[in-house]
Formats: C-alpha cells, sequence, structure tokens
C-alpha cells in the first residue's frame, strides 16, 4: 500500500457530517459570528494592532533590532529609506563586513542577535563548531517520526518535529536562561535537518520520485549544508553557497512587532516550554500573508513570463501589470505581489540587498533576461502604484519580490521556500523568547470588547 492509499482508507474511516448538514452548520457559523464594521471605528480598535496610519501600536520594547521607515523631525514624521538594525548595526554594514571578510555571515548574525555583541574570530569558530556539534537528531528520529508521517505541507512536518523533540528531552520545561539558550542553539542547529529531511520525505512518499538522505558536514555552515543536503550529489557552488547565506541572514530577524515574533513573546509570556513556543511561531510564519509570500510573487511572475514576450518593452510590461491592477489577469485580485510593506515605503533593506548580489548568481545559471524582467518590473510597478490617486504613502518591493527568484535560480522547491524562511528566522524567535524570560513576568492579554447581545437562557423543551 503507497502513501496515498494509506491516507485515502483512513480518510473514509472519519466520521464525517452529512455534506448538507455542514453546509448548514456553516452558514449559521457565519451568520452568527459576524461583527458590524463600524463598530470597530466606534469603539476605536486598532485592526490588526495597527493605527490608522498603518503605525503599529507600541505593545513591548526589544534591544534586538529596529526597523526603521521615518525619523521624527520637529514633530513630523520624514520618510527615510528602509532601515534595518541588527542589535544596533545596520545590516547593510554587517553584510558589508562578511562578504568583504569572505566568510559566511548566518552564525556571525545568530551570534550577534543571540549575544548582543560581534564574536570574535575565535568567538565565531567556537560558536560555528557549537552549531555544528549539535547538528544532530535522537537515535531514529529520521525513520519514527519524519518518515512515519509525511505532509504535503513542510511547515507543518517541521512543527510536528519540533514538539517531538520535547520528548527526547529530560529538561524540556526548564526555563532557566542556561536551560531556553541550550534548547535555541539546539534548534537552530538542527533545523536544516527538519525541513530538507521533511522535504525528501514528502517528495518520496507523496510525489513518488526516489529518495536520499544526506548527513550534515562538520566542515560546513550553515547555508552550504543545506544545499548539501538539498541535492542528490551534494555539490553546489560558492556563488550559490553565498547568496543562500545572504538569505538567512536577511531573513533572521525583522523587529518584535511581525506576527510570528510577536508570536513567540506572547506565547513565551505563559511560561510554556521552548518547543511549544518555537512550534507556535513556526505556524504563525506559515500563513500566506507573513511568510508564504515570496511564493505568489514567483508564481506570478511565471504568469507574466508565459505572457510578456520582450521582457525589455516596458509598454509591453506596463500594460500587462495594468491588466493585474485591473484584475484581468493572473489571479484576478488586482495586487502586485512583492509590492508595498506594513513599514517600509520608500525601500526595503533587505529587497536592497539581494538586488544588488543577485547578479552574480543570474550569470552563473545563464538568467539575465529573467532578472532584466524583475528590475522592470520592480521599477514599472512601483511608478504605477505610487501614481495611483487613492496612495497613502510610497510603496516599494520588498524582501518577497526577489527571494523566490533566487530560491528557484538555487534549485529550491516552492515547498520549501517558507520553511528556509523558518530556518533562519527561529534565530530571532530564539533571542526574542530569552528577551522575553528575562524582562517580563506578565502574560500578555490584550482586551476584546464583547459586542454581542445578552440573551435569556431557553430550557430545552422552548427552543425552536
Amino acid at each position: 500500500m503507497d502513501y496515498r492509499q494509506f491516507i485515502e482508507r483512513n480518510v473514509k474511516k472519519q466520521l464525517k457530517p452529512k455534506q448538507t448538514e455542514l453546509d448548514d452548520l456553516a452558514k449559521m457559523c457565519e451568520e452568527n459570528n459576524r461583527i458590524n464594521p463600524e463598530f470597530y471605528s466606534k469603539y476605536d480598535v486598532k485592526r490588526g494592532l495597527r493605527d490608522a496610519d498603518g503605525k503599529g501600536v507600541l505593545t513591548g520594547l526589544t534591544r534586538i533590532s529596529a526597523v526603521n521607515a521615518y525619523r521624527d523631525e520637529g514633530g513630523e514624521h520624514k520618510l527615510i529609506d528602509g532601515e534595518l538594525l541588527y542589535r544596533g548595526i545596520n545590516v547593510y554594514d554587517l553584510v558589508d563586513g562578511f562578504i568583504e571578510g569572505g566568510y559566511p555571515g548566518f552564525e556571525e548574525t545568530a551570534y550577534l542577535l543571540l549575544f548582543d555583541k560581534l564574536p570574535t574570530a575565535d568567538e565565531l569558530t567556537d560558536f560555528t563548531t557549537l552549531l555544528s556539534d549539535n547538528r544532530v537528531l535522537p537515535i531514529n528520529f529520521v525513520r519514527d517520526v519524519i518518515m512515519k508521517a509525511p505532509s504535503s505541507d513542510i511547515m507543518n512536518s517541521v512543527a510536528r518535529c519540533i514538539l517531538t523533540l520535547y520528548s527526547y528531552d529530560a529538561k524540556a520545561n526548564d526555563t532557566s536562561i542556561e536551560n531556553v539558550l541550550r534548547q535555541c542553539i539546539y534548534l537552530i542547529s538542527v533545523f536544516p535537518l527538519l525541513t530538507t529531511y521533511s522535504y525528501r520525505a514528502y517528495y518520496y512518499y507523496i510525489e513518488g520520485h526516489g529518495l536520499f538522505i544526506h548527513n550534515p558536514s562538520s566542515k560546513l555552515g550553515t547555508a552550504a549544508n543545506i544545499l548539501r543536503l538539498m541535492r542528490s550529489d551534494k555539490t553546489f557552488t560558492k556563488t550559490e553557497e553565498q547568496i543562500l547565506d545572504l538569505m538567512l541572514v536577511l531573513h533572521a530577524e525583522h523587529g518584535g512587532g511581525n506576527n510570528s515574533t510577536f508570536t513567540t513573546h506572547v506565547v513565551t509570556s505563559t511560561g510554556t516550554d521552548t518547543y511549544s513556543a518555537i512550534a507556535a511561531s513556526l505556524c504563525s510564519l506559515k500563513g500566506p500573508k507573513h511568510g508564504g509570500a515570496n511564493i505568489k510573487v514567483k508564481d506570478m511572475f511565471e504568469d507574466m513570463e508565459a505572457n510578456i514576450r520582450d521582457v525589455n518593452d516596458e509598454d509591453e510590461i506596463r500594460a500587462y501589470l495594468m491588466r493585474i491592477l485591473n484584475r484581468e489577469a493572473f489571479d484576478r485580485s488586482g495586487l502586485i505581489y512583492g509590492l508595498g510593506h506594513a513599514v517600509y515605503s520608500i525601500s526595503d533593506p533587505r529587497a536592497v540587498m539581494l538586488k544588488e548580489n543577485v547578479e552574480k548568481l543570474c550569470a552563473e545559471k545563464h538568467r539575465e533576461d529573467e532578472l532584466t524582467l524583475y528590475k522592470n518590473v520592480d521599477r514599472i510597478a512601483t511608478e504605477l502604484l505610487n501614481a495611483r490617486p487613492n496612495s497613502t504613502k510610497p510603496v516599494s518591493v520588498n524582501v518577497d519580490f526577489y527571494s523566490g527568484f533566487i530560491y528557484d535560480m538555487l534549485g529550491i522547491p516552492k515547498e520549501m521556500y517558507t520553511p528556509l524562511f523558518a530556518t533562519s528566522r527561529v534565530v530571532g524567535w530564539s533571542a526574542h523568547r530569552i528577551e522575553e524570560l528575562i524582562n517580563t513576568g506578565k502574560i500578555i492579554r490584550p482586551a476584546y470588547m464583547n459586542v454581542g447581545e445578552e440573551h435569556d437562557f431557553v430550557p430545552m423543551g422552548e427552543r425552536e
């Protein structure tokens, strides 16, 4: 019996309501849970924890990172090119430092975010070795956990793996900083294994292709090991390693207010264990409005490539983008994916750095024409959106605009885009979990106002 037959047999065994019953229940559920949209403005509800102008509601303090899109000058907000600071260090400078130094940057970035200092050469070597030494799963974990229950969504597989690792930890519930740091370093170390092995199980059992499982190499860093684990021949170029390493650095952290990191703070504030907190953050990142956005961008560009004949014809590109905006092309949502950000306006520094560093990989893969299309859409789409009469602030491309394209050139399938995001962001989640444990003793509990009507209890025999 193959995997699909196994699933079908088990699905048939499940007790289900008749479809008509389910439809009726769903309709009643919808009707009885609607809230009058006017109530949100009437009671000044900060929907999405954001003010009317889009600025996030201040719910906490952090020393880990800063995301800046404006400066206060004379009581006014002056828009600036986007800034991303890791522990007070501009990410542009951080990236320039390890590129010029000729060494991988992810391990240095993880050290900086966790410990609030740049490592010396010896400290970086020791930390890299620490991650390598921890990059091992419990005996038979791959066979008994990952391979026994493959999923069509890798994020769900990884979440299950993280929660299962709780069972292998004798001090799983210990929330002392020393123990939590140990747990976080372990999860940072094994995330590449959890994601790639979960994908290999999916690829074999669900897609029906060949199976291989490689061991990581103690001589390689995180980015290089990911490429080694993903490829049947374990080989990759230096350029591929460098661009994936850059991707990991740029996705490692993005302030305490993004949905998955805020989830880390909320769940940590309950006093729960590290595995539960990180699994919750991972499930938050899975959502297409958060970590899955770059898949939509890649799908959109594949549609463009099938419909635009000349990537240098700006009039043809502009016309097609207008069709997208007018809900006549692609998914007819009216959205050009990869543009706009909750905080950044003039520019997203992560997108800027990916754009600046992608050309070497494009040349190596002979995909310069595609890069030309991306750059033209980058420029033309921002012009179109910023010229719209209802535009409230400048719009620029975000990190998702180029990241899917880069993953594709690296031969990484779409199913792995968000898991690789998580492989990097677990560093930020870890830093914020530790910060929450150190600095707060209150459970995070915002208020919700009840706007439902009061009713009298009706005895069973009198109900209609």
